[in-house]
């Protein structure tokens, strides 16, 4: 869905869509498992720079569910992961900023957005406000044992025959510490 600002100036535009998957591109970091489900409102505010220089902003404001399945950090195997979340965001035309001098910018001002070609997809949205609610590492179990570093085989399912390796010989004048130091 695309809103844009000529059609948000006339009046804000409601919104209560049920995405299926594949509609929002998560890459390989998630996958959707059943629809995404949005509501909520975009509206322009106006920004006043100047006596003649009127920026306009976009307000996007709404909340999404659905469930997505994410690698659990150890084995790779997919993990469900429900999610929902609410959100309030900005967003500002790019050239707005585009020619202002260096300056530090203040921390409300880190949460603004940009759109292109006076309009903004509510798709590219929600990818990045899943993206931001994933959790940084997920995993199937909490005592997953991952995959096998020599051959690959998923040590929660099967135990594979590798050996635990050689040692490193970077290590052997270490080798008999543990010993000497008991005794």
């Amino acid at each position: 869905m695309e809103f844009k600002v000529s059609e948000l100036e006339r009046e804000p535009i409601d919104f209560d869509l049920q995405l299926a998957p594949g509609s929002v591109d998560l890459g390989e970091e998630a996958k959707q498992d059943g629809n995404l489900i949005t509501s909520g409102q975009a509206e322009v505010l106006h920004e006043h720079r100047g006596p003649k220089d009127i920026v306009a902003d976009i307000r996007l404001r709404g909340r999404f569910a659905g469930k997505f399945q994410v690698p659990c950090a150890r084995c790779v195997e997919p993990v469900d992961l429900p999610l929902e979340a609410d959100f309030d965001l900005i967003f500002r035309p790019a050239e707005a900023d585009s020619e202002a001098p260096e300056r530090s910018i203040t921390a409300p001002e880190t949460e603004i957005g940009y759109y292109q070609k006076d309009s903004l997809l509510l798709e590219d949205v929600l990818r990045e406000q899943v993206l931001l609610s994933l959790p940084v590492r997920t995993l199937c179990k909490p005592d997953c044992k991952g995959l096998c570093p020599r051959c690959g085989q998923n040590r929660n399912s099967q135990e594979c025959s590798c050996e635990v390796g050689p040692r490193d010989p970077r290590w052997e004048a270490l080798a008999g510490l543990r010993g000497r130091i008991g005794s």
